[in-house]
C-alpha cells in the first residue's frame, strides 16, 4: 500500500524518517486511511470524485503548499478544463490570513480584517453553482475559519450541497490542513537528518 505522506515527502523504506514514522503506527495507518475514505471512497453519492480533488487541489493552492503539485496532477486526470478554470483563479483567491472576527470577549483583540472571496462570473460559469458555492466555503475555511456560520453553510446548501455533503467537504478541508503540515514539519526534519 501506498503511503501518501510518504511519498509527498519522498520517504523512502528503512531511511531515518521511515523509521522515526514507524514509531507512531497507529498515526502513520490512520492518516492513510483517511486519506483513503477522502479520495477513494465507494460512496459518491454526495461528494463526486471531481469535486473532492478541485476542493482539494484549490484547498492545498490556497495554502501555497508544495504538496499542490500531487493534487494537481490527480485533478489534471480527472477533469483538465476543471483544473484550468481553478488556475485562472487562483491568483484572485490567494491572500494571507488568518482573518475574521472571534465573537466579543478577550480574544477580539486578535481580529483581523480581510478579503472575503467570492467565484467571480468566469470561474462560476466554468465549474456550476454548487462547485462553486464548494470553493467559496473552501475558501473561508482556509482563510477566514473563525467566519463560520450557519449563513456559510446555508449558502451551500441553497448551491445543491446535502448534509452528508457539506460534511465531507469540511473533512476534506480539515484533513487536507493537517496532511500539509504533517509534510511541511517532516520536509524540515528531512532535511535537518540530511
Amino acid at each position: 500500500m501506498t503511503d501518501v505522506i510518504d511519498r509527498l515527502v519522498g520517504i523512502a523504506p528503512g531511511d531515518a524518517l521511515d523509521t522515526l514514522r514507524d514509531q507512531r503506527p497507529s498515526a502513520r495507518a490512520n492518516a492513510q486511511a483517511s486519506y483513503d475514505a477522502l479520495f477513494d471512497a465507494d460512496e459518491l453519492a454526495h461528494v463526486a470524485q471531481r469535486e473532492r480533488l478541485a476542493i482539494a487541489y484549490w484547498t492545498v493552492a490556497l495554502s501555497q503548499s508544495p504538496t499542490s503539485a500531487y493534487y494537481r496532477d490527480l485533478l489534471a486526470a480527472e477533469d483538465a478544463a476543471l483544473l484550468q478554470a481553478l488556475e485562472s483563479a487562483l491568483p484572485g483567491a490567494v491572500t494571507s490570513g488568518p482573518y475574521g472576527s472571534y465573537p466579543e470577549g478577550p480574544l477580539s483583540v486578535e481580529d483581523v480584517a480581510g478579503p472575503i472571496w467570492q467565484p467571480d462570473a468566469a470561474l462560476a460559469a466554468a465549474v456550476g453553482d454548487r462547485l462553486a458555492a464548494a470553493l467559496a466555503h473552501t475558501h473561508l475555511l482556509v482563510y477566514r475559519p473563525r467566519d463560520s456560520s450557519p449563513a456559510a453553510i446555508q449558502a451551500l446548501l441553497d448551491a445543491g450541497w446535502s448534509a452528508d455533503g457539506i460534511v465531507t467537504l469540511s473533512q476534506l478541508v480539515a484533513f487536507l490542513s493537517f496532511q500539509l503540515r504533517v509534510v511541511a514539519g517532516l520536509t524540515v526534519l528531512k532535511g535537518e537528518l540530511a
